[in-house]
């Protein structure tokens, strides 16, 4: 509106208004509804040219404020009065900023403002403006009326280009030079709502994932206005305005109107069926009733592990050779429906039961749908046939919904192989004498066939004799000596010569006789320097060691088993003329492993540990009642030591004779504490000396006699100068002092005297208690009256 107040007078021949031919409405309604129909109507003089429907006279007074675009109302700036000297004066006004709104469709040039300088009055002003926008880019943006002061824009202004200009306006008197100081003046540029909201990117790419719950957020879709900040034409509301395909809900996202936070909605996101959702988003200013953009949101569902891997088959059956080692049984094909080649879709294998030995290891092939079980250790046909095994399959993540673990069973069969006869131990250690005569017995060591099904016949070869002077019996396994042993021969090694012998069944011979088995020997020490050797000697299967006695020393050996732990053996030597000696040998019997001999050494101590345990109690007691007693002593020293006698012990004893309490009952006080004879004891006692734990003293009681009264007084000294608990001689002795006479005499002098004898005024002395004994008794003028 151009328009701020409208002043209309209709004067007529009649009294009806004349109405406008456009709206068939009063002039003034019309005037009012539509103010540039008749602004156009109007002429150079003021007077309307509308055609009216009656033939009236119609005359318009339109006030002065009432302006056209050409003649608008603008505000006028005055220049700030100069003060000259130090003459105080006001604070001026501070000079408001001019505003403008942008995009004014004119017509132009339009006025903004005015200046006026209070010099104008006598003399003549001219006005210019400098700064940006005037003689400064943008040049002739804003334009002034050299004579009137008005200001003009020559051309519509963009807020979004620039929000203000600062320019200065000067006011310079004709023929004098600078009429009035320069006046700063500020242009604000009023915003409209000429853009709409852009988004950052014309598509926004996404992905969620099919098993996402409700709630779940997506992507952030952000769109901004370029219009004023903080404003209506910049706050900007989001909307969805499709999704496709809208499956399985029309409703699968949504989007938080302020934020543009695009989340799940709904549930039954599905990438095996619906891959791919395309949204279309709109951003709105107004609070999203103004103008608006959209953009494009591509979400694609990514696969979750929410299909659980299957076996093709439940069952399977395989079978194995025993004894083979890594050898390969099976193999299982699984299907999964989540991406292929993906974490939700690569399987797992694992065996659930029926493999408590550890015998068979699963394996993922290649292709991450295949489970291989092969042999971890060699199968027994004699211990079992058969092995059931429950194998399960997974993924390499976990599921993202709860389901069911697919098992399979698989059956392996175990096949019999013809298996060497076994011998137990591999080594035989044997003592034997260098002139041990041919064909006798050497050892007998036989091997066991663990085909116990296929009933067998074993029978033993000697495979190794580098002297040849071994045999051996084929059906029984006896070993005899085929000819003369030398111990001085080259085959003996250390005293000991090493053959091998073989063992095979009716099948063929197994090579497998000759894997490597150890044994160890006792380890003996001889003291005095005597010295037993230790033989160890590993080949591959049996092994039969000699060992021959030497001039100077001797091999000690076990003529029986024996359990492990130390032996003590007494040895005697002679040589030929009958002289010996014995000696004590120390033997240790253990378990031996491996080529060096090395055995677990046993506690040396002899006690046994509930000994132990009773001793370190017993420790354990005597040092807590060392403690108590410790604490008791330092208990008994921290107490207070009394003294023999009291501080506040008192020397006298005092007594109160103003009581009057108990009326005339004569029990409540107790009388005896008046007399003190003088046979009781005194009540002073001395705590300057320590009691020696003497008998008290025993005061004589006070004789009848007076003749007496001398050995009464000697007695009673004696007593005291003996008594511990008397004060010294030097010490001051209180005693119990009850004042002087009474004035009023004794009461055996009442009955000798008469009432005139008799002074009361003393009574008259003793306050207002005894006022009335002293009226009643006191005499006075009353009585001389009478």
């Amino acid at each position: 509106m151009l328009y701020k107040k409208i002043i209309i007078s209709i004067i007529g021949k009649n009294s009806l208004r004349p109405n406008c031919f456009l709206c068939a409405k009063s002039a003034c309604m019309c005037l009012l509804r539509f103010p540039w129909l008749l602004l156009n109507s109007l002429g150079s003089e003021g007077f309307s040219d509308t055609q009216m429907i009656l033939a009236c006279l119609i005359l318009l007074h339109v006030g002065s404020i009432f302006q056209s675009a050409t003649d608008q109302q603008v505000p006028i700036l005055q220049f700030p009065k100069l003060v000259e000297g130090l003459r105080r004066s006001k604070r001026e006004w501070v000079i408001p900023d001019l505003t403008v709104v942008e995009n004014d469709r004119g017509p132009y040039p339009l006025k903004v403002s005015q200046i006026r300088s209070n010099a104008d009055k006598v003399k003549k002003i001219f006005y210019s403006i400098t700064g940006p926008g005037a003689d400064q880019p943008p040049v002739g943006l804003f334009t002034m009326d050299r004579n009137t002061g008005i200001l003009y824009i020559t051309e519509p202004l963009d807020r979004e280009k620039q929000d203000s200009y600062m320019f200065q306006a000067h006011a310079v008197a004709e023929g004098s030079g600078n009429a009035e100081a320069p006046m700063d003046i500020t242009v604000k540029v009023i915003d409209q709502n000429d853009n709409k909201p852009t988004f950052n990117q014309s598509t926004f790419l996404g992905e969620v994932p099919e098993a996402s719950p409700k709630g779940f957020e997506v992507i952030k879709v952000v769109a901004t206005d370029i219009d004023q900040p903080n404003t209506d034409n910049s706050d900007i509301r989001y909307r969805l305005m499709s999704q496709d395909p809208q499956l399985p809900s029309d409703f699968m996202f949504v989007i938080n109107p302020v934020t543009g936070v695009i989340r799940v909605s709904a549930g039954g996101l599905d990438r095996e069926k619906y891959p791919k959702y395309t949204l279309v988003v709109q951003a709105a200013d107004m609070l999203g009733e103004g103008l608006s953009g959209e953009a494009k949101v591509i979400l694609t569902v990514t696969d979750s592990n929410d299909n659980a891997p299957a076996f093709t088959q439940l069952s399977y059956t395989a079978a194995v050779d025993e004894n083979k080692v890594d050898a390969q049984i099976l193999t299982m094909s699984v299907t999964d429906g989540d991406e292929p080649h993906s974490p939700a879709w690569n399987a797992k294998f694992t065996i659930v039961s029926g493999d408590p030995g550890g015998l068979f290891t699963v394996k993922t092939g290649s292709n991450k749908q295949e489970g291989i079980i092969s042999t971890a250790k060699g199968l027994d046909f004699e211990k079992s046939s058969t092995h059931t095994l429950l194998v399960a399959v997974e993924n390499e993540i976990p599921f993202a919904v709860p389901l069911p673990t697919a098992t399979a069973t698989v059956v392996v069969t175990v096949q019999d192989v013809n298996e060497a006869p076994v011998f137990f131990p591999v080594e035989k250690l044997v003592v034997k004498r260098e002139d041990l005569a041919v064909a006798s017995d050497v050892v007998q060591y036989t091997a066991s066939d663990p085909d116990t099904a296929r009933k067998q016949n074993v029978t033993y070869k000697i495979i190794s004799d580098p002297a040849g002077w071994l045999n051996v019996a084929k059906a029984t396994g006896l070993i005899t000596v085929k000819s003369l042993m030398d111990r001085e021969s080259t085959f003996v090694k250390d005293n000991k010569y090493t053959a091998l012998i073989g063992a095979y069944d009716d099948g063929r011979w197994e090579a497998n006789l000759k894997l490597v088995h150890r044994l160890c020997e006792i380890i003996v020490g001889i003291r005095q320097n005597y010295k037993l050797k230790r033989h160890i000697n590993c080949t591959g299967a049996i092994m039969v060691i000699f060992l021959f006695v030497a001039e100077t020393g001797i091999i000690l050996n076990l003529a029986t088993e024996l359990a492990s732990g130390e032996y003590t053996v007494v040895l005697r030597v002679t040589d030929n003329q009958g002289l010996g000696q014995d000696s004590t040998v120390q033997a240790t019997v253990c378990d031996c492993a491996g080529e060096e001999v090395l055995c677990r050494r046993g506690v040396a101590g002899g006690t046994d540990l509930p000994v132990i345990l009773g001793i370190l109690g017993g420790i354990l007691l005597l040092l807590m009642l060392v403690l108590l007693l410790l604490l008791f002593a330092r208990r008994r020293r921290g107490e207070k030591k009394e003294p023999l006698l009291q501080d506040d012990d008192i020397r006298d004893n005092i007594y109160y004779y103003d009581e009057e309490g108990g009326g005339e009952d004569d029990q409540d006080f107790d009388l005896s504490v008046l007399h003190r004879g003088l046979d009781n004891r005194p009540e002073v006692f001395r705590n300057d000396v320590v009691p020696n734990f003497m008998p008290a003293p025993q005061y004589r009681p006070r004789p009848a006699n007076p003749e007496e009264i001398g050995n009464f007084i000697d007695d009673n000294l004696k007593a005291a100068d003996n008594d511990p608990t008397a004060p010294p001689y030097d010490s001051l002795l209180v005693f119990d002092y009850e004042g002087g006479g009474s004035d009023a005499g004794s009461l055996s002098s009442l009955n000798s005297s008469s009432s005139g004898d008799q002074d009361y005024n003393c009574l008259n002395e003793w306050g207002p208690r005894f006022k009335k004994l002293a009226d009643m008794y006191g005499g006075g003028e009353d009585d001389d009256l009478l």
